[in-house]
């Protein structure tokens, strides 16, 4: 007998269900485009510096409080050496309504340090360069070099997008990279960077995590599971039934 994990992974890898999330997609990113014309980041910044902070500031707080924080740490540092200097203690106070603050002080400064040491002050502007530095991953990545370069290689994938890929039914993954897989698949190339700015947005405005949908504009795209579960037929053992089985083994 197969196993309920087993079957689920095959079933979410099925030719006709990727057929089907895909037609779903196309109907997703069309209403949210009628929603949200000209999606943005949420988060306040004007320097490509700034952007990295609030992006790895965002992990496990809202955009809100975030930029709540960062609207007093900007007018205190003004380049990326002042990061660097800062004394950490200090930094870490400047953050401490964050959650993770103390972990994220540190990740900015030593981040800061490379960036002015090793890059000249410059953002790295590839993938690899990027998520090399602390404190940032995939998610971070794409977001600094779709913003600051136009340069799209996957989709970033923050608790918005996992939560609302899986109620849509888009994924079966909880893994951010997985799921960002799985939509990458689906999607256009050409929709990946302001899909992650359109999910964000409904999100945050539409259907937050304690939402019920009864009003929710894509409510009729919502599905209890993420993928289709039939519970496995109970089989008696039996020398029969044991042969059969092996064979599928």
């Amino acid at each position: 007998m197969q196993s309920r994990k087993v079957w689920q992974s095959q079933i979410s890898h099925s030719p006709r269900l990727t057929r089907h999330r895909e037609k779903k997609a196309a109907a997703i990113i069309k209403e949210l485009k009628k929603l949200f014309p000209n999606p943005k980041t949420v988060l306040n910044y004007k320097t490509p510096f700034e952007l990295l902070v609030s992006v790895i500031l965002s992990a496990r707080n809202t955009d809100k409080k975030v930029n709540e924080v960062t609207e007093k740490l900007f007018k205190k540092y003004k380049t990326i050496k002042n990061y660097a200097n800062v004394n950490l203690k200090e930094l870490e106070q400047d953050l401490s309504q964050l959650g993770l603050f103390r972990q994220k002080a540190k990740f900015i400064k030593e981040t800061a340090t490379i960036i002015n040491n090793k890059y000249k002050g410059k953002i790295p502007k590839t993938m690899k360069e990027l998520t090399s530095l602390p404190g940032v991953g995939r998610k971070t990545a794409n977001i600094i070099l779709g913003n600051l370069y136009g340069i799209v290689e996957g989709i970033a994938v923050d608790t918005h997008v996992t939560r609302l890929a899986r109620l849509f039914g888009l994924t079966n993954n909880k893994n951010p990279e997985k799921i960002e897989k799985d939509l990458m698949k689906l999607l256009p190339k050409n929709e990946w960077f302001d899909f992650t700015n359109r999910m964000v947005a409904y999100g945050r405005i539409y259907c937050k995590s304690s939402c019920k949908h009864p009003a929710c504009p894509l409510n009729h795209f919502v599905v209890s599971t993420p993928i289709p579960y039939r519970k496995p037929i109970a089989i008696r053992t039996s020398s029969y039934m044991s042969s059969l089985l092996s064979k599928h083994n």
